[in-house]
This record gives C-alpha cells, sequence and structure tokens, in this order.
C-alpha cells in the first residue's frame, strides 16, 4: 500500500497508535465470531463485524477532534474502540447484559457512547445519514467548531435519505464529511451488481457532483491514505466550506451477518458470500491478501517504526485486552425484566 502521506511524515507515536486500534478492533470482532461457537446463545439476534474495514475506521476516526462527533451503521464495533469507548462493556452489550454500554437493551446494531461523541447506530440502511446532518445543523447553530463525521454504506447511497441529506447539507455548508465504506457487497450481492445509474467502473463518489460537494474515492486498506484525505475534509468542514464524500474502498472479510437459527441450532457466522453465494474463492483468497492489519503491520516493521517483537508484544497484549472484555461480558448478569421499558419516550 502506497500513500501520499507516507509513514515518515507521521510522528512514530501516531503510527504506533493506528497500529495498535487497528489491532483491538480486529481481535474484539474475531471475539465477538468466537463467540458464536464457543459460548452458544450467548449473542441473540443480528450481528455484523467490520473485520477488513480497520484502517478506514482507525484512519477517519484519527481525524477527530475532543468535541467532534460520529453516527456509524450496525456494522459499528470498531468506530467506538477507536474513539477510546470501553471494550468491556461494548462487550457485554453485545451480549445483551446489564453492564453493558446501553445496559443490556440495545445489542450490537444500537451501540452509543455520547461521553465520546458516539451518537448512535441503527439497524435501518441509510438511517444514520439524516441523523448526521441534524448533528452537524446543531454544531453549526453552537459555533464552536465541531465537525460530524458521518459512515455508512455503499447500498445506503442508494436511500432517499442519502439524497436529502446531501442536498440540505451543501445548501447550508453543513460541518460534515460523508464516509461511504464501500466494502464491495450490498448483503449478498456484489456491489457492481446494484447501483444502475452508474457506468462500469465508475467511482461511487461521482454522486458528490449532484450536490456540488467534492467527492473522492480512496483506498480504505490503507489508514494513511484514509487519514490524509479525511483530515483535509474534516479541515474544510470545520473552517466553514461544507460537506466532503469520501468513498473509502474495502473489502470486508467476513458474511454479512450471522445465522438466525431456529431454537435449539446454534448461531453462526457462515462463509463469505464470495464463496458461499458465489462460488468463488479465488476472489476472496485475493482480498485476504490485501488485508489491512498484516498489511500495515509489515510497512511499519519494514520502516523501522515498529521491531517484529515490538508488534508481536502489541499483538499479545490486544489478545488478553479482549479476552478480559470476553470475561466481562460473560460474567455481567442480564438486565432485570422490569427494565425493559426504561429509556423509552413517547
Amino acid at each position: 500500500m502506497s500513500s501520499p502521506q507516507g509513514v515518515e511524515k507521521l510522528e512514530r507515536e501516531h503510527l504506533v497508535w493506528i497500529y495498535h486500534q487497528m489491532s483491538r478492533i480486529r481481535e474484539f470482532e474475531e471475539r465477538v465470531k468466537r463467540t458464536f461457537e464457543d459460548h452458544p446463545g450467548v449473542i441473540r439476534g443480528h450481528t455484523h463485524l467490520a473485520d477488513g474495514a480497520e484502517a478506514s475506521i482507525v484512519g477517519s476516526i484519527a481525524t477527530l477532534g475532543p468535541d467532534d462527533q460520529f453516527f456509524t451503521t450496525y456494522r459499528c464495533h470498531g468506530y467506538p474502540i477507536a474513539r477510546g469507548t470501553d471494550p468491556n462493556a461494548m462487550m457485554a452489550e453485545i451480549y445483551g447484559r446489564r453492564d453493558g454500554l446501553c445496559k443490556g437493551l440495545g445489542g450490537s446494531m444500537h451501540l452509543t457512547d455520547v461521553s465520546n461523541g458516539f451518537l448512535g447506530t441503527s439497524g435501518i440502511v441509510g438511517a444514520g445519514i439524516p441523523h448526521a446532518t441534524g448533528a452537524a445543523w446543531g454544531a453549526q447553530i453552537r459555533g464552536k467548531g465541531q465537525v460530524v463525521l458521518c459512515f455508512f454504506g455503499d447500498g445506503a447511497s442508494k436511500q432517499g435519505a442519502f439524497f436529502e441529506s446531501l442536498n440540505i447539507a451543501s445548501l447550508w455548508k453543513l460541518p460534515i464529511v460523508y464516509v461511504m465504506e464501500n466494502n464491495g457487497y450490498n448483503v449478498h450481492t456484489r456491489t457492481e451488481q446494484e447501483d444502475a445509474n452508474r457506468a462500469a467502473g465508475d467511482d461511487l463518489s461521482m454522486k458528490a457532483k449532484a450536490f456540488s460537494m467534492p467527492g473522492v474515492t480512496i483506498d480504505g486498506r490503507d489508514p494513511l491514505e484514509v487519514y490524509e484525505i479525511v483530515r483535509a475534509a474534516v479541515a474544510r468542514a470545520r473552517g466553514g466550506d461544507g460537506p466532503t464524500l469520501v468513498e473509502s474502498q474495502m473489502y470486508r472479510l467476513s458474511a454479512h451477518g450471522n445465522i438466525i437459527a431456529p431454537p435449539g441450532v446454534p448461531l453462526h457466522f457462515p462463509e463469505h458470500e464470495a464463496i458461499e453465494k458465489f462460488g468463488a474463492p479465488e476472489e476472496y483468497e485475493a482480498a485476504k491478501q490485501g488485508d489491512p492489519v498484516p498489511a500495515f503491520r509489515g510497512r511499519l516493521v519494514a520502516d523501522g517504526v515498529l521491531t517484529g517483537e515490538e508488534a508481536d508484544a502489541i499483538a499479545a497484549e490486544v489478545r488478553e485486552e479482549m479476552q478480559a472484555a470476553v470475561d466481562f461480558g460473560l460474567a455481567s448478569p442480564f438486565p432485570e425484566v422490569e427494565t425493559a421499558l426504561d429509556h423509552v419516550y413517547a
């Protein structure tokens, strides 16, 4: 992976932080995935992983200031981890436990941590786009220089909420950056099969032209390229020049989500769609060769930022941290039935 920023342009501490956060996200996702086999029945309902998106997540979140905010999709575990949210509370929430971020009442697709600027997620495709746009309007009204990052998948760019939100954000020059994470698939269908409104090979960032805002497509597997481009877009938004649409291209390495099995049948993750649906294991294997986590590790070691031993020590630390998150989640009690309607408002 090459980057116009270049490894040598960033401080060693920042580069190591990026790799550390990418490793934490990957290990957290692996522990969630393994829970289905190691602890059958602990996770109920839908769970969606973002392995393969670590570079895009960390490179983007690294651009935020302490008072900035962000919204994500239901594939949401990595963003709050990079922002500093406690993985123990996150795992407990995914397990539906009382010590979770939302007291066990939200689950995997409905995480939130307002104290860290993480304003929430939604299981509805594209629903976070108008929410984030509203938050950006609020930031503009407050006038304190806050910026909002809005993450969504390529499929959400076909929703009416996408067009309406980008239109008003451009008209009002709202301080928001839209990060469209194109992971190659809309649920079980390849992206190129889903969008009849563009010529084959056109970048999805071209949709920005309809709203008179900048649009750029980047390599979402390169955290430094993501950081540089999103940082520039954040600075533009903070300076009052309005929104930017960034298409971050990557490849998710797990299937769309777990299977919802009937009672008595263990829940699990199926094989990736390239294998299970399209019978193209070579596509999947080629994508794994571009896995951003080992690729960035190799890059840092090759450039002398980390030794192999130091990288191994980070991996060991991360494994210990995420095992502790699993243990914490399993030990946490379930919420009381009486709390089911708490925090519900009419």
